[in-house]
């Protein structure tokens, strides 16, 4: 009887193991079959398939997604002829840079030229290609083209006071993107009309500059003078949106050549939380804004304390789809160079065409590498891209037709507020002055800061017109933090596009008062719409909003300067 228990317990115990062995391998065949499922679906992701599984900032520094082919053929066979490309370049660079440095030279140069320039038997490195799709009737190719060579150029350099310099460039690093455009597309060989080439993207450029035999500090500005031409004759004559024009075929291709599309009008209103770069005391801060980096379209802002500058630059704009605005914060030093703060770019397509947009960029140590988590400040811009021949709305209320233009269409006329009107033979400069009443209701206020041992305060608004510092204040509410005001206050604004609202919120207290935010706003909405209502963040405060309510009623007036 024992014998059959125990054979009957070990056939069950057998049977059960043989099942669990079962299940076991059936699972491990279902975890095998999955994970080789996940490793084919990762074989065949796609660069947007990565992209959407992760966000940018969580990639490492070191990771780049290239839309670009390898050129390697392109490479090694440019390495076999490059001997004879450098002896024909060296020749054809030469006859047309001269005349490009020589429209550049700087005033303290009586004379440049090469007196010698080879280009070394280094070649360069093509390191992508890519085609871009951009709706044209043609083909544009990108170049991306990597060069550290060792040419020998020596400039022959002559100054005013009779003194010759041979001036070595040297240890010249290159990276950049070269952009070639075959267009129109026609129906003979070579299948198209035009090549155009430009420089789309100058990621890096560096030289040093020696004099043989000399050193060229012993003229003081001479290193500085002579770097800045360079840089600025490469931004402005090979550059995107310049471009060379090459005709393979007979034919008209103007509409080929760099033409303004349109003006971008910039207020530089303010910025905030700017990082403090000196050791004592606070920052001196000015802006540099720019679309195109040359010196003489680069415009600067006042050095001031308190960012809150207020002011207003036009620039021209040449290709809206692929051009941005650049704009850098710097530290006044004194006599020392002054010390970046941060920068930050915007496109100019992703502004809407005459509309204005109002916009807070956080700034960034670098343009390039945008993985910067430290906080350096925000600027805050007022934008208006106005396309050349764009119909706006806006204007002269007391001559039909005397029409303003870009955003003076909106708020001012012509060239910083000026244009020219002809009175018979007589011309007068004409400045539009933006002149009305401005109303400001105070309607509340909504979860301020504690600024009371009670957890309570008692808030008032001081309202403060910039330019012509005129104030009023609301009624102190005591023992709130969502105090209910509805007080209404008029100004006189006279000049309503340099003016500004500032905003304040103080705590009363017997013996004094309490900081407890502010908010500053231009003129330019309230005079575009006429009349708003908005909620508003205070700045310097933990939280807080503040209801307002404004509106405009014109009085534009125009006076002879």
């Amino acid at each position: 009887m024992g014998f059959v228990v125990g054979l009957v317990i070990g056939v069950i115990f057998g049977l059960g193991l043989v099942v669990v062995f079962v299940r076991s391998e059936n699972a491990r065949s279902k975890q095998r079959s999955d994970l080789a499922t996940t490793i084919a679906a990762f074989a065949r992701m796609t660069v947007e398939d990565s992209r959407k599984l992760l966000s940018p900032e969580y990639y490492p520094s070191w990771v780049v997604f290239s839309q670009r082919q390898k050129l390697t053929w392109l490479n090694l066979h440019l390495e076999k002829i490059w001997p004879y490309v450098s002896e024909a370049a060296s020749e054809l660079i030469k006859a047309n840079v001269e005349p490009i440095l020589e429209q550049y030279r700087p005033m303290i140069l009586a004379s440049l030229t090469f007196s010698k320039l080879t280009l070394g038997t280094v070649a360069p490195q093509f390191t992508g290609v890519s085609i871009i799709e951009d709706g044209t009737q043609g083909i544009t190719m990108e170049l991306e083209m990597q060069w550290d060579g060792n040419p020998s150029i020596i400039l022959d350099i002559k100054t005013y006071l009779g003194v010759a310099l041979p001036v070595q460039v040297k240890n010249i690093g290159f990276t950049g993107v070269f952009r070639l455009i075959f267009r129109p597309l026609v129906d003979e060989l070579p299948c198209f009309g035009a090549v155009c080439f430009s420089l789309r993207q100058k990621k890096k450029l560096d030289f040093k500059l020696k004099v043989i035999g000399g050193d060229i500090s012993t003229i003081p500005g001479l290193y500085d003078a002579i770097e800045s031409m360079i840089r600025d004759a490469v931004e402005d004559s090979i550059t995107w949106p310049v471009r060379k024009i090459i005709p393979i075929l007979p034919g008209d291709y103007s509409d080929l050549e760099l033409k303004p599309v349109g003006t971008l009008e910039v207020k530089l209103v303010q910025a905030k939380e700017l990082t403090n770069k000196d050791m004592i005391g606070k920052s001196d801060p000015y802006a540099v804004i720019y679309v195109r980096p040359l010196r003489d379209r680069m415009k600067k802002s006042r050095t001031i304390l308190n960012p809150v500058w207020n002011e207003h630059f036009e620039f021209v704009i040449e290709d809206a789809s692929t051009q941005h605005l650049v704009i850098k914060i710097y530290d006044d030093e004194g006599v020392q160079s002054s010390e970046l703060i941060g920068c930050a770019q915007l496109q100019i397509s992703d502004l809407e065409p005459g509309k204005v947009k109002d916009v807070w960029l956080k700034l960034v140590k670098d343009l390039e590498i945008q993985r910067d988590n430290k906080n350096r400040g925000q600027v805050q811009l007022e934008l208006l891209y106005v396309p050349n021949g764009m119909e706006n709305g806006f204007a002269n209320p007391f001559v039909q037709n005397f029409s303003m233009t870009s955003l003076e269409k909106v708020l001012k006329s012509g060239n910083e507020g000026k244009e020219l009107v002809e009175n018979g033979s007589e011309i007068k400069r004409r400045e539009v002055i933006v002149r009305g009443v401005l109303s400001v209701t105070v309607i509340s206020a909504e979860e301020l800061a504690p600024a009371d041992l009670m957890g309570k305060a008692d808030p008032y608004v001081v309202l403060i017109m910039k330019k012509t510092e005129s104030k009023n204040k609301t009624r102190v509410m005591n023992d709130s933090l969502n105090p209910v005001w509805n007080q209404t206050f008029d100004f006189v604004v006279e000049d309503g596009l340099h003016d500004m609202l500032i905003i304040e919120v103080w705590d009363h207290d017997t013996f004094g008062k309490d900081y407890m935010g502010r908010c500053i706003l231009t003129l330019t909405r309230v005079i575009l719409e006429g009349e708003y209502k908005d909620t508003f963040p205070l700045d310097g405060a933990k939280t807080g909003t503040l209801n307002l309510h404004l509106k405009w009623n014109p009085q534009p007036i125009y006076r002879d300067t």
